[in-house]
């Protein structure tokens, strides 16, 4: 079941497999039962809204990506059936009618995440240092503000006690203390801390015995239940669903959970057990690498992982590394770069992570240079970077339209793809840029075979193979990157929102593996294609 289609790879020269299988759901974030009794899921990478049938698995989109709604992370339904959404990075909040009409409730609410419905009544919160709880009114008039100060809100729920509970994912001057959820009553009042050193709270739901459940966002897929209107328990359960993100319980109590770092809908038992309504996966990916052993590794934005088609969920995390794009293996590192402006180096042996790099403009692609040194495309900045053992930072090249990667070949030239020229440039010290190849459509992953470069050109969906004597040539059509086939999604959300991390552009990596091989990014399906040559098993 692929959210791409079932296409195949058209080539004579090479034999695609899949090293995981697809990801149905391209992320999932809130979750909440409509009136028709399916579970309806934001995807807030895919900018789309999905309805899972809990009893086959199966999944329609029903708010596509290339509709008015940006980047959904939370929903609710209202008593007369209408989807209200929490659209975070342009700051909206929509009213979806039970006919599938869109009216903007409001658009002066940042980063709006949490939401949920008391009868006619809609409540929202802000993702943000010292967010907002407020009231919005749908038929039009003034929001009501609750309370101020949320330490980054997220998702909450009307109590049995009356009051509205929500987490507060960060608190205290240290973004790392966290473990806090507070209530509040609707009509206002005085806010009050009603359960503290909960593990990294980001969501809060009742069950239907009113026991809280409190879902961590951490590795391990925490869940704390609190009996706050009983007997005052406590127990903590472990699911290993990696990075929680929202549940919902069905007219049986059933817990129905989503994860931001993997998608996918399963259920969570009482005692931590689990059952697979939708399979998880990657969420990308972004970039991809292999070691010299073989192993691959996937960027997949809010982790590092390894596909692995034996494992539940398809892959292995190996750390949830959040807002990782670019990667490259270099012996037992891994080195990282964030479109949000890092480059880090990841130790996968005991887990230390160094800032090499910060404040650049959308670093993409990046590779290490036959110097050592950390070589990166630059995007916002139409700059190609090399940074140093000394994290010192040198400009290569710049004056470039929008770099994606950069790959070198066996001689130590630097090859860079630049997107938003459609073109393979080669680039040296103290000289202008070479163009290796031009008329390409948006290409993306760079890598070096040999005598040949291969670019992913997202635009065409196809690999691209550069021989640096003859030209480029169409090397296989009808890669599973980007979009589905038809859809031509809306304005891409910003890059930042309200000085939190916004919404990334998608990044198809490429690399060349030492059996000759080629490792895809396939993120229109969530896999890693890898790509044999034909007659080669």
């Amino acid at each position: 079941m692929s959210r791409y289609g079932n296409r195949p790879v058209d080539s004579v020269r090479w034999t695609p497999r899949r090293l995981n299988p697809p990801n149905p759901l391209w992320g999932s974030n809130g979750v909440a039962f409509g009136p028709d009794g399916r579970l309806y899921v934001a995807q807030f990478l895919a900018g789309q809204i999905s309805a899972v049938d809990p009893a086959t698995g199966d999944v329609e989109v029903v708010v596509p990506m290339d509709g008015p709604v940006q980047s959904p992370d939370d929903l609710a339904f209202g008593a007369d059936g209408s989807m209200y959404i929490a659209d975070l990075v342009p700051g909206r909040v929509w009213r979806r009618s039970p006919a599938g009409e869109y009216t903007l409730v409001s658009g002066d609410v940042a980063n709006p995440n949490g939401i949920t419905c008391v009868g006619d009544r809609l409540f929202v919160n802000e993702m943000k240092p010292d967010g907002r709880l407020m009231e919005l009114i749908p038929q039009g008039g003034d929001p009501r503000v609750l309370t101020e100060g949320l330490a980054l809100g997220n998702a909450m729920q009307l109590g049995p006690d009356g009051h509205l509970y929500y987490p507060h994912m960060m608190s205290g001057p240290n973004p790392l203390l966290t473990g806090q959820v507070w209530r509040i009553p609707p009509d206002g009042g005085v806010p009050e801390v009603v359960a503290d050193d909960v593990h990294q709270p980001v969501a809060v739901r009742f069950d239907r015995g009113g026991v809280l459940h409190v879902l961590s966002r951490g590795p391990e897929g925490i869940v704390t239940r609190i009996d706050l209107h009983g007997d005052g328990s406590r127990t903590l359960v472990t699911s290993g669903v990696v990075g929680l993100d929202n549940a919902a319980f069905d007219a049986e109590n059933r817990m129905l959970v989503s994860s931001y770092a993997s998608g996918g809908v399963t259920e969570m038992h009482p005692d931590g057990r689990t059952r697979e309504i939708v399979p998880r996966g990657l969420d990308g990916p972004y970039g991809v690498t292999v070691d010299l052993g073989g192993r691959v590794y996937a960027a997949d934005h809010y982790r590092v992982a390894s596909p692995e088609p034996s494992r539940e969920g398809g892959a292995t995390t190996l750390s949830l590394l959040h807002f990782s794009h670019g990667i490259v293996a270099d012996g037992e590192l891994l080195h990282l770069t964030s479109q949000f402006g890092q480059v880090q180096t990841y130790d996968p042996r005991d887990g230390t992570l160094r800032e090499r790099a910060g404040g650049l403009r959308r670093p993409l692609g990046i590779t290490v240079a036959p110097d050592g040194s950390l070589v990166v495309a630059e995007s916002g900045a139409g700059r190609v970077v090399a940074v140093g053992e000394d994290d010192a930072i040198r400009v290569l090249a710049d004056g470039l339209d929008r770099p994606a990667d950069v790959a070198f070949d066996g001689e130590g030239r630097c090859y860079v793809s630049d997107e938003g020229a459609g073109a393979v440039l080669r680039i040296a010290a103290d000289a202008p840029p070479t163009v290796v190849a031009d008329g390409l459509d948006a290409p993306q992953g760079l890598a070096v075979l040999g005598e040949e470069l291969f670019t992913v050109e997202t635009g065409r969906r196809r690999l691209s193979a550069v021989s640096l004597v003859t030209g480029p040539r169409s090397d296989a059509e009808d890669l599973p990157v980007g979009a589905p086939p038809g859809v031509v999604p809306g304005a891409e959300p910003a890059l930042f929102a309200q000085g939190m991390p916004g919404m990334a552009r998608r990044f198809a990596g490429l690399a060349a593996g030492p059996d000759g091989t080629l490792l895809l990014s396939a993120n229109g399906e969530g896999t890693v294609l890898k790509l044999t040559p034909v007659g080669r098993s």
